[in-house]
């Protein structure tokens, strides 16, 4: 049986950060598509955008900053599929 993840991205309404939010949600969800059972956007205040794969989190805009892609990408990966090749996202 695979083990299947969950993603919850909190994002601020007031700020009005949903179209990134949704934007990364599709990324994972094209590039973890059998290894998520959601991604789920959860609306927000106080200028947050947080990233959470089953509860961690993995990114905090109030500690990191806004999140590249590619850097999200690793990290989920490190949670939901260690060992996988993500292509151009694994270059330095």
């Amino acid at each position: 049986m695979t083990v299947k993840h969950e993603v919850r991205i909190e994002y601020c309404t007031q700020c009005r950060w949903l179209p990134r939010a949704a934007w990364l949600a599709q990324e994972l969800l094209s590039t973890f598509e059998t290894d998520l059972t959601e991604v789920a956007l959860v609306p927000g205040t106080g200028g947050v955008f947080a990233v959470r794969v089953d509860g961690e989190t993995v990114w905090d805009r109030k500690t990191q900053g806004f999140p590249e892609p590619t850097a999200v990408k690793r990290l989920v990966r490190d949670r939901v599929a260690p060992g996988r090749s993500l292509g151009h996202a694994d270059a330095p």
